[in-house]
């Protein structure tokens, strides 16, 4: 039996450790069927030494989506390696510190212009650079964490997600006639890279403890990877503008 991504390729951002949840979107993406591509920054030769240890070798780009020379040239380097794309995956995210861990009050401009750039804009400056690669329509897939709520220690970071979330709606309504499809993955916390990057993420995570009435793993990034490849799948074709909560059912939970 084929896999639900079987002849579909994908570009993938992000994977900078085995615990991301992008590496495990790429390992059940290849597993699915489909070609795959990913992108790294800064440090490409991390990113490449993650990948060897995937199902299938692949190629890894160097972008930073705050460089509009990287992005100008990413359609052209994707092209050479797999001529078009069906899927898009978006797992970047990125606040200096002094925009995280209880500054909120404090934190300059500039490091909150840094924040949304990186976090939220590149959704639409990544998605426009695969554009002309995706000229049978697609589907680009984000991820957040739950916007709705002011979390511990995520400051700046949270209204980043909310600018994400918003963005997404918006990309949906203008990508629509193109037939590319834009949804969300809302992630409960997982040991990442990124996580650890968290001034006090431990007491973040401890709301799982108490109010997921699923289990909640923050060592299995897994679940999150297949919402990610399920909606990179046909199985939702008429989905867009949407975000879908993997997270053990925690946004459900008032207290």
């Amino acid at each position: 039996m084929s896999g639900i991504l079987e002849g579909k390729r994908v570009l993938i951002t992000g994977v900078l450790m085995e615990s991301s949840i992008a590496f495990h979107t790429a390992k059940l993406a290849q597993e699915q069927g489909a070609e795959i591509i990913l992108t790294a920054f800064p440090r490409p030769t991390l990113t490449e030494r993650i990948a060897k240890k995937l199902p299938k070798p692949t190629k890894v780009i160097e972008l930073d989506v705050s460089n509009d020379e990287h992005l100008a040239r990413l359609a052209d380097l994707v092209g050479e390696e797999l001529g078009s794309l069906d899927g898009v995956v978006h797992s970047i995210g990125f606040a200096p510190q002094d925009a995280l861990g209880g500054n909120f009050l404090n934190t300059p401009f500039e490091s909150v212009a840094t924040a949304m750039h990186v976090s939220a804009f590149s959704l639409k400056s990544l998605t426009m650079a695969c554009l002309p690669l995706m000229q049978n329509g697609g589907s680009v897939v984000g991820l957040t964490f739950d916007a709705q709520y002011a979390w511990p220690q995520y400051d700046w970071m949270g209204p980043a997600k909310a600018a994400l979330e918003a963005t997404s709606r918006y990309m949906a309504r203008d990508l629509g006639k193109q037939n590319i499809r834009c949804n969300l993955i809302s992630a409960g916390p997982i040991g990442s890279m990124a996580a650890k990057s968290i001034p006090g993420f431990g007491e973040l995570a401890a709301v799982w403890d108490s109010r997921a009435p699923l289990e909640w793993d923050l060592k299995d990034p897994e679940p999150a990877g297949k919402g990610v490849v399920a909606l990179l799948s046909d199985w939702f074709p008429k989905t867009t503008g949407e975000i879908i909560h993997v997270d053990g059912g925690l946004h459900a939970i008032g207290a």
